[in-house]
């Protein structure tokens, strides 16, 4: 990690378009976020997200300033056809036989972080380690790589691996556990009311598995037997249970804060969240004046933040392997058969 990046608030922005507006350039220049964070919205060609990544990089002078995306495959999937090849769903490939299911998963996270480095982006928002109960709400459904928690996280670890090797961190989400909810947090508060025995066992199980990796994202969910707060603003969730229980010292960043679970003013969200534990918060919308409001509440990065970011930057330098993408595209697609794609 720069040492220009130490002093870097603690906070992700979106952008509304294609290319950065007048004003959005002014305010990251003053708000200096650590990164940013990509959309369907923002990407429209290689050539054209590529000149997008530089100008926010130019606007907090550090070429090492993370830029993130969802690329999860299936559905959730920033990059488009038909500048960049589609992916199934993780459910779709956890469908195949072992230990078919894993390599393919493991080549098809090697394809995007292909993909993803040759724009100038660094971190990717996956994998979805949420293991889904019958009656949740659908918002993750086939993004999950199933329903029993030693599966997933056998498979998302071959994503984050998959991802690392490309020179990618994966960021393993939405720890604790989103798989319970009822209803989706882009829209309303969750509240799961299940034991925290039954917690331990199921839902956080992935996560303990994969404490290793160096980025997670907070699920904007109250785990009653817990907090009545929402995870991403619970110091006791956040200490007791993801730094302690689930044993996860990366890099903590918050789903969206601008998200229907959570209310409130878009500054007070920002400053509960890092008060609660939070590494980072993440804006997405690219409203202008929630981002000055957000900024204006964003402390600069802490000194365990900086220290967890930079072991993330020195991983990600360090895992990347050259490979032949032509016969890793081939071998994906006889692993998957070519009508899946």
């Amino acid at each position: 990690m720069s040492d220009e990046a130490k002093s870097a608030r603690a906070i992700l922005f979106g952008c509304v378009g294609e290319r950065l507006s007048a004003e959005e350039r002014s305010l990251f220049a003053a708000a200096d976020p650590l990164g940013f964070v990509l959309f369907r919205r923002n990407c429209r060609a290689p050539d054209q997200v590529r000149a997008l990544v530089a100008e926010f990089r130019d606007c907090v002078g550090r070429d090492d300033a993370p830029v993130l995306i969802d690329q999860e495959g299936g559905r959730v999937a920033r990059l488009q056809p038909p500048h960049w090849r589609t992916y199934p769903a993780p459910a779709r490939l956890a469908g195949l036989p072992d230990p078919e299911a894993a390599e393919a998963v493991r080549l098809g996270a090697r394809l995007i972080a292909d993909d993803l480095a040759a724009l100038g982006i660094t971190v990717d928002a996956a994998p979805v380690l949420d293991v889904p109960i019958p009656g949740a709400d659908g918002v993750i459904g086939d993004r999950a790589y199933g329903s029993e928690p030693v599966r997933v996280a056998l498979l998302g670890r071959a994503m984050c691996e998959g991802l690392l090797a490309g020179g990618v961190l994966p960021v393993v989400k939405h720890i604790p556990g989103h798989g319970r909810a009822r209803v989706d947090s882009h829209k309303a508060l969750p509240v799961v009311d299940a034991g925290a025995t039954e917690l331990a066992d199921r839902d956080f199980a992935p996560f303990r598995a994969l404490a290793d990796m160096p980025w997670a994202m907070t699920a904007h969910v109250v785990y009653s037997a817990i907090d009545s707060q929402a995870a991403t603003l619970s110091p006791r969730l956040i200490d007791e249970i993801i730094r302690r229980k689930i044993g996860f010292d990366g890099v903590l960043v918050s789903d969206d804060i601008g998200m229907r679970a959570l209310d409130g003013r878009i500054a007070d969200r920002v400053e509960k969240a890092l008060s609660a534990g939070c590494d980072l918060a993440l804006h997405c919308s690219g409203i202008l004046d929630e981002m000055e409001e957000a900024a204006a509440a964003a402390r600069p990065i802490t000194d365990a933040a900086a220290a967890r970011i930079a072991r993330g930057e020195a991983l990600r330098q360090a895992s990347r392997r050259d490979f032949d993408r032509r016969a890793a595209e081939a071998r994906f697609d006889a692993l998957i058969g070519v009508a899946a794609r």
